[in-house]
C-alpha cells in the first residue's frame, strides 16, 4: 500500500514537473519568434531606407541617407577610394548638369550648393558680387590660419587690402622689382641646382614640384617681403616653415568635410588633424613673426638715416602695408601684418608652382606639345643677332616672353585642367536665384568647382578631358586668345580677380622656357601622380623626374 501511495506521488511530482517544463518551454518559443520578427522588421527596414536613399541619386545626385545625408558618400571618397575627391564631384555635376544640392548631416553646417555653370558664376563673381561674400562660415574656418587677410575678408577690411595691393602690383617699381628678382633666382639658382642634379648622376632623381616650390617661396618672399629665405640652394636644405605651410593648408581644408561642431570639438581638446593644424600654425607664425619683427627694425633704421638723402626706399607689399595708417592716425597690429603675410605667401608660393609641377607632367605624356613649345623657342632665339646668342648664358627678355604664344596656351591649358584653386566659396546675403533656376536662400554656402569646369562637355566640348593648347590659339595667326573669367575660372573673376595674374603668367613662362631650352624633363616611371586634398592642389607624392640635358 505504501508503495502503491509513494509510486503515485512520483507519477505525480514527474506529470507537474513536465507541465512545468512544457509551460516555460511555450513562452521561449514564443520569445524567440518574436525575437525573430523584430530582427525582420529591422532588416525590412533597413532594406527600404537603403532603397529609398539610393533612389534618391537620380534627383538629387547622390544616395541622401536619414540624419547622415550626403556625408558617407563623401566619406567613403574622401578615406577609402582611390579617385580624388574632385574627380568624383566632376561626375556628380556632370550628371546634375553642374549645379546640385549637397545635403549635409542632419543640423551640420555641411549644407551648400555645388555649381560649375558658368552663367551662375558671372551671377556670383559679377552681377550680384556684394550678394556673394566669402560669408563667415568660411572666415570661421579659415581664421585660424588666414586671419582676416585678402583671402577670407569681405566689406572694407578686403576692400583696403585690395585696393593697397592694386596700387603696388601695377606700379613701375614693382614690375622691374618682379622682373630683376625672377632673373637672379632662375638663373643663380635654380638652373645650378637642376645641373648640379644632372652632373652628380645621370640617374639622379629630383621632386620638381619641391623644387619649384622653393623657387616661388623664394620669389614671393623677396618681392612682397624683401626678405630672401634661401630655400632653393645646391642641397636643398630642410624649410620648417614651408613643411608647416603645407600641413596648415592640408588640415584646415579638412574642416570644410567635417561637420563644424567635430572639428571645433577636436580643437578643443586637441586631437587629430587639429593637434596637427595647431602645431603647424606655430611654425607659420614664427616665420611670419621673424619676416615683420626684422623687417621694422630695418624700418626704424631707415628712419634714423633718412636725413642722409641717398637711402633707397623699399616698395615691397609688406614695406606699404606698414607705412599705412587708419582713420586714427595709427598702424596695423603685428596680427594683422601677420595675416597679410600669410595670404600672399598662399598667393604667390603655392599658386604657380602647383600649376607648373602639372604643367610638366602633361608635357611627359604628350611630346608633341613640348616639340612645339621648342620650335617656339629656338625660332625666338633664332631671331636674335649673332652676337646676343649665348647658349650658356641665354636669358629671355620680357619682350621675347610677350611672343611666346604657344607657351602661354600649354600653360593656360594645364590650369584648365588642374587649376591651383579647385574649390572656391561664397555665401548668400540675401534670398537670391541663379540663371540656371536654383533657389538659393539668406544664409546658403555656395561651393563653384573651378577643377570640374574644365571636364565640363557643355563647356569646353567633347574634347574637353584632352590637354590641346590649340584651343586657346586663334587659327589664323597662332595668337594666343583669352577666354572669359567664368568660363576659365583659374583666376577668378569679377572683383576678385586675381591681383597677381600677369606676373603669374609671367613668372610660369619665364621658369618653363628657362628649363625646356635646357634639358628635357622626364617623369620616372610607375610614379603616382594623385592631387591632394588641401586649399591648392598640390601633386600629393611630389614629380619624382630625372633630367636630361638637350643637345
Amino acid at each position: 500500500m505504501m508503495t502503491m501511495m509513494i509510486s503515485n506521488l512520483t507519477s505525480l511530482i514527474s506529470s507537474e514537473a513536465n507541465a512545468a517544463v512544457a509551460g516555460n518551454l511555450v513562452p521561449r518559443q514564443l520569445f524567440f519568434l518574436h525575437d525573430i520578427q523584430i530582427l525582420e522588421l529591422l532588416v525590412a527596414l533597413c532594406v527600404f531606407v537603403t532603397i529609398h536613399s539610393l533612389r534618391q541619386k537620380k534627383h538629387h545626385g547622390l544616395p541622401v541617407w536619414p540624419l547622415l545625408g550626403m556625408l558617407p558618400s563623401m566619406t567613403l571618397v574622401v578615406g577609402f577610394q582611390t579617385n580624388n575627391l574632385y574627380e568624383w564631384l566632376t561626375q556628380v555635376l556632370c550628371r546634375q548638369n553642374g549645379t546640385f544640392t549637397f545635403k549635409g548631416p542632419w543640423l551640420s553646417s555641411l549644407h551648400c550648393i555645388v555649381t560649375s555653370d558658368p552663367r551662375n558664376l558671372e551671377h556670383l563673381l559679377k552681377t550680384k558680387f556684394s550678394n556673394f561674400p566669402k560669408g563667415p562660415y568660411f572666415r570661421d574656418t579659415v581664421r585660424d590660419l588666414l586671419g582676416d587677410g585678402i583671402f577670407s575678408a569681405d566689406d572694407e577690411t578686403w576692400q583696403r587690402q585690395r585696393k593697397t595691393a592694386s596700387l603696388e602690383f601695377h606700379s613701375a617699381k614693382f614690375r622691374q622689382l618682379t622682373v630683376d628678382s625672377l632673373l637672379e633666382l632662375v638663373h643663380g639658382r635654380l638652373l645650378p641646382v637642376l645641373e648640379d642634379s644632372v652632373k652628380h648622376s645621370s640617374i639622379a632623381l629630383i621632386d620638381l614640384q619641391d623644387v619649384l616650390l622653393r623657387l616661388t617661396f623664394d620669389n614671393v618672399c623677396m618681392i612682397a617681403f624683401g626678405v630672401d629665405p634661401g630655400c632653393l640652394r645646391p642641397g636643398l636644405p630642410r624649410i620648417p616653415f614651408a613643411q608647416a605651410f603645407e600641413d596648415a593648408t592640408e588640415a584646415t581644408v579638412m574642416r570644410f568635410v567635417t561637420p563644424a561642431c567635430l572639428w571645433k570639438a577636436m580643437r578643443y581638446f586637441n586631437l587629430g588633424a587639429e593637434r596637427k593644424l595647431k602645431m603647424s600654425i606655430k611654425g607659420v607664425d614664427k616665420f611670419a613673426d621673424d619676416v615683420i619683427r626684422t623687417r621694422k627694425k630695418e624700418l626704424l633704421m631707415e628712419s634714423h638715416t633718412s636725413s642722409v638723402g641717398d637711402q633707397k626706399q623699399r616698395s615691397d607689399l609688406l614695406t606699404v602695408f606698414m607705412r599705412l595708417r587708419d582713420e586714427k592716425g595709427e598702424g596695423f597690429t603685428d596680427k594683422f601684418l601677420r595675416d597679410i603675410c600669410v595670404n600672399f605667401i598662399l598667393a604667390g608660393r603655392d599658386t604657380s608652382s602647383v600649376a607648373l609641377s602639372w604643367f610638366f607632367w602633361l608635357l611627359h605624356i604628350h611630346p608633341e606639345v613640348e616639340r612645339n613649345i621648342l620650335q617656339e623657342l629656338r625660332t625666338i632665339v633664332e631671331a636674335r643677332s649673332t652676337n646676343d646668342i649665348n647658349e650658356t648664358e641665354l636669358v629671355f627678355s620680357p619682350e621675347e616672353m610677350k611672343k611666346m604664344d604657344y607657351l602661354h596656351a600649354a600653360l593656360s591649358e594645364a590650369l584648365r585642367l588642374y587649376p591651383s584653386v579647385p574649390l572656391d566659396h561664397k555665401e548668400v546675403v540675401e534670398d537670391d536665384v541663379f540663371p540656371d533656376g536654383t533657389i538659393l536662400k539668406k544664409g546658403t554656402k555656395v561651393i563653384y568647382a573651378i577643377y570640374s569646369m574644365g571636364r565640363m562637355e557643355s563647356i569646353w566640348g567633347k574634347d574637353c578631358r584632352e590637354y590641346k593648347p590649340e584651343r586657346w590659339l586663334n587659327p589664323k595667326d597662332g595668337r594666343f586668345l583669352s577666354e572669359s573669367a567664368y568660363k576659365f575660372t583659374a583666376f577668378n573673376g569679377g572683383p576678385r580677380l586675381c591681383l597677381g595674374k600677369d606676373f603669374a603668367y609671367y613668372q610660369m613662362k619665364f621658369v618653363a622656357a628657362s628649363i625646356l631650352y635646357r634639358y628635357h624633363v622626364k617623369v620616372v616611371d610607375n610614379h603616382p601622380i594623385v592631387p591632394k586634398l588641401a586649399l591648392t592642389m598640390y601633386m600629393k607624392h611630389g614629380l619624382k623626374v630625372t633630367l636630361h640635358r638637350r643637345t
